[in-house]
């Protein structure tokens, strides 16, 4: 009987641990976040809606299209003619109300984010003007497209570097760039081209040297813009 008994533990012991699973299932990751679309202001526009505040800065509303999986908004606005660093404003709304400078170019951006995924993404970056008293707004800095700002340029089969930047403006009457460049300093930058093309080409740049360039951009009523200076390196 005592023998029986303790098989009859020994199996219940058994039945009661056994079975388990050591390995668990992971659980699914998160969704991660897709990209707003940006509403208003409106891309390479004059934005004359914002509200006044004093002579300097006007209210104006961002708006943009609700994201999927995701939980917070990060609005990024920055201005186009100062060093200053962006204006931010986190929100779970698709609008955000921030105050900036008026007569100002600025470029704006979404970033989307959820709070169970590290991951995030980034919306397109629209430029616009706020409006101000000016009639004629300058053309808004070019953007540099390659070589980025701390890249490694290749050469291409000529031995050239090509260089590449976008232009735009409110009025549609961009009539030249001008590219500047310079080795070694940026306090060297010398003007190398100028034309309405926004492609350029630079042969025999030394492999490892340091370089430096920018693009001004000028309208037809005289008005210019600088893109700022940009280095890159050549593999």
């Amino acid at each position: 009987m005592k023998k029986y008994l303790s098989f009859l533990v020994l199996g219940l012991l058994i039945s009661c641990s056994g079975g388990g699973d050591d390995n668990p299932p992971t659980p699914p990751l998160p969704d991660p976040p897709s990209a707003a679309t940006l509403v208003f202001p409106f891309e390479n526009s004059e934005c004359n809606t914002g509200v006044d505040l004093n002579t300097d800065f006007s209210e104006v509303t961002f708006e943009w299209n609700a994201s999927e999986n995701t939980d917070v908004y990060t609005l990024e606005v920055i201005n186009l003619n100062s060093s200053t660093p962006p204006q931010t404003l986190f929100t779970s709304e698709t609008t955000a109300t921030l105050a900036i400078a008026k007569g100002t170019p600025f470029s704006w951006s979404i970033t989307s984010r959820n709070n169970e995924s590290q991951e995030s993404a980034e919306s397109e970056s629209w430029l616009f003007y706020n409006a101000g008293t000016i009639v004629n707004y300058p053309p808004f800095p070019a953007t540099i497209l390659e070589p980025e700002s701390g890249s490694t340029a290749v050469k291409n089969q000529n031995d050239e570097v090509v260089f590449d930047w976008d232009g735009t403006d409110v009025e549609d009457d961009i009539v030249s760039y001008e590219l500047f460049f310079a080795t070694g300093s940026p306090n060297t930058l010398t003007s190398v081209y100028v034309g309405a093309d926004s492609s350029f080409a630079i042969s025999g740049l030394e492999s490892g040297s340091v370089n430096y360039w920018k693009v001004i951009t000028t309208d037809a009523q005289g008005n210019n813009s600088d893109s700022g200076v940009y280095d890159f390196k050549v593999q």
